[in-house]
């Protein structure tokens, strides 16, 4: 019967360029959702009081669903 070994360890450098690239996709998402988040607060504060209240929102309502929203995006 052979055996193979599965278990090996990282060529050189590769853990730490994982690492890299996980910070600059978590930079990406942050910025993403950043942008998300403003996109929709723009189209809110472009609604009237009544087309608000017909949604069921105030205007200090605004941020807040904005920045929630664009956290369940990503």
């Amino acid at each position: 019967m052979a055996m193979i070994e599965t278990s090996r360890t990282a060529p050189l450098g590769a853990v730490s360029v994982y690492r890299i690239v996980n910070v600059f996709d978590g930079l990406y998402a942050a910025f993403r959702n950043w942008v998300v988040a403003r996109q929709t607060e723009t189209a809110l504060r472009a609604l009237t009081d009544r087309e608000l209240d017909d949604i069921g929102l105030t205007r200090g309502q605004i941020g807040d669903l904005a920045d929630k929203m664009a956290r369940y995006q990503a």
